[in-house]
């Protein structure tokens, strides 16, 4: 059913293998409901950005090594780049939105925060009037969809207001979104670690980024994140190496190289400090 590319061992799953099953849909975006049963056994990627909508759910969605419970009134929320598989109980009832990597820069900026606070947080539970708002813009966009002459701008607005309302709600479950809206540092620390996290993993290399002292920036993470700004780098470190370790053929020394360490030695022993496990016994309990 699906194409895949390769890129060093990766399976990275292309939309167009889900246009022959599609509801509805165009070259930028398309539109599937989710019904039943459903596994997923072998995690892989997308190079498009996918939206789960969930009414009525039951399951395990894992996410870059991490287990969600799927349930009632949910949003999943899936960027370019990260793993995951599924197991979907029978009954679920829920909705797609799979958008291009072109079309989704259009209304990304309508995602408030950092992509990697997505990411980190890519299950959020909804209240029943963001429910009811989201599943009234996922219908819009599927009869607008199986228009003969679809609008595209029309399409586009309507996936803004669902970034939005999709943003508003990650606000008010998760702390972190709330820190990062109302300090601007903070947000553009996780900005920069994102951009910088493989070859910089210093505190001194962010704060001078930032024109502030190392010492102000970790009071900053300690106060308003409850952990250390050194932490946070490290965090986004072994995100990485998860993704790697789960979805490439790349020895653990050319991932080690790959994330900037400098030996293998000392890239296991972050690995280990991090999760507890080494590389090799996480890749194989995968």
């Amino acid at each position: 059913m699906y194409r895949l590319e390769r890129d060093n061992s990766i399976s990275v799953i292309s939309i167009q293998g889900f246009r022959e099953g599609q509801l509805a849909g165009r070259e930028e975006i398309l539109f599937n409901e989710l019904h039943g049963e459903r596994t997923i056994e072998k995690p892989h990627k997308h190079d498009f950005f996918i939206i789960n909508l969930f009414d009525q759910a039951a399951g395990i969605h894992c996410i870059d090594s991490v287990d969600y419970a799927i349930g009632n009134h949910q949003v999943h929320v899936l960027f370019p780049g990260q793993m995951h598989k599924w197991n979907i109980k029978a009954g679920t009832i829920g909705y797609q939105l799979m958008v291009e990597r072109n079309f989704f820069e259009k209304f990304a900026p309508y995602f408030r925060f950092s992509f990697t606070n997505y990411q980190n947080h890519p299950v959020i539970q909804l209240s029943e009037s963001a429910f009811n708002l989201l599943y009234y813009e996922f219908d819009a966009i599927k009869n607008e969809l199986k228009r003969d002459h679809s609008l595209v701008h029309l399409i586009n607005a309507r996936a803004a207001v669902i970034a939005a309302i999709v943003s508003r709600e990650a606000e008010e479950v998760f702390t972190e979104f709330r820190v990062y809206q109302s300090n601007a540092r903070l947000a553009a620390f996780n900005v920069l670690i994102d951009e910088f996290f493989v070859h910089q993993k210093f505190v001194t290399y962010y704060a001078d980024k930032l024109h502030i002292s190392a010492n102000y920036l970790n009071i900053l993470c300690k106060k308003h994140l409850k952990i250390s700004a050194t932490q946070l780098i490290q965090q986004r470190v072994c995100t990485e190496a998860k993704r790697l370790l789960q979805s490439t053929g790349l020895s653990i020394k050319e991932i080690a190289f790959e994330l900037g360490f400098v030996d293998q030695a000392y890239f296991s022993n972050f690995f280990k400090g991090q999760t507890g496990i080494s590389p090799t016994e996480f890749r194989d309990k995968r």
